[in-house]
């Protein structure tokens, strides 16, 4: 991995294919008696895990031992953090005042960072979560927010996020490292935003055709929209989401089908920090 002076990219080797990329997966998700996902198995796979920080998911029991799983797996732990909106798991946009949102952002970065802290980890990345994640893609307002959290709480900290998104446009303006992220289970319009999960077909699960999108993703030959069309996307890391059905067998398949092709699976961000 090389890191420019705030940002991060993986080089390609001369014969354009990918020398290692970043897999990444949406964890600690469970909340009380009620369980989400196979984090314990998509750790064992992953390189990276965003974790949830209790306001769309997760409580603090569930974020400490996923960090603690995190930390004895060698995954790089990162805060996903969202809007407060548990019954509606994150997923529902809300009109936050900026300052707001910004103080909800610290508030969830530093809950994670303890729980990562007392776990001999700490948080090195921030990823917004489900109707955030989307909404910072063009609302100005709260991706200036967010990246002010980032500044505020700690600007060595990565952002992840949609290439050509405000998001990430502002946090590099603002002096952070950026990642550019890709998913491995979403549709994507012609645009290059994510097809709304409200719609047919939102959501892949085939594993085999989960894993052949990955590879075209890590050689650099882009993805295909709902229309047929060739998107090109330069992406830094994969995402594979851990409440998606059949996730644990889709990483699986992701991850051997890019290590067959020598594209060897590293975080963008190292379990050390600085």
């Amino acid at each position: 991995m090389a890191i420019t002076s705030r940002s991060t990219h993986y080089h390609r080797n001369a014969k354009g294919n990918s020398v290692r990329i970043d897999l990444n997966s949406d964890l600690g998700e469970s909340f009380g008696r009620w369980e989400l996902g196979d984090d314990e198995a998509l750790l064992s796979i992953v390189t990276s895990a965003n974790v949830a920080c209790g306001f769309h998911a997760g409580d603090p029991s569930v974020l400490r031992a996923t960090c603690d799983r995190a930390v004895e797996a060698g995954v790089v732990i990162g805060a996903q953090v969202g809007y407060s909106d548990l019954a509606g798991f994150g997923r529902r946009f809300i009109e936050v005042p900026p300052d707001d949102l910004t103080n909800d952002v610290i508030y969830q970065i530093g809950a994670l960072d303890a729980m990562a802290r007392v776990t001999g980890g700490r948080v090195r990345y921030v990823k917004p979560h489900g109707a955030l994640y989307n909404a910072i893609v063009h609302h100005e307002e709260q991706a200036a927010a967010v990246v002010r959290a980032v500044e505020l709480y700690d600007p060595r900290l990565f952002v992840l996020g949609l290439p050509g998104s405000a998001w990430l446009r502002l946090a590099a303006e603002a002096g952070l490292r950026v990642v550019r992220e890709a998913f491995a289970d979403r549709a994507y319009t012609p645009r290059g935003t994510l097809v709304p999960r409200s719609e047919p077909g939102a959501v892949l699960h085939d594993p085999d055709e989960v894993a052949e999108r990955c590879l075209r993703l890590a050689s650099g030959k882009g993805v295909v929209t709902t229309d047929g069309s060739v998107l090109p996307i330069a992406a830094d890391s994969i995402c594979v989401h851990g409440d998606s059905h059949g996730a644990v067998q889709m990483a699986r398949a992701v991850a051997a089908r890019l290590r067959a092709e020598g594209i060897g699976l590293t975080a963008f961000a190292d379990t050390a920090g600085e």
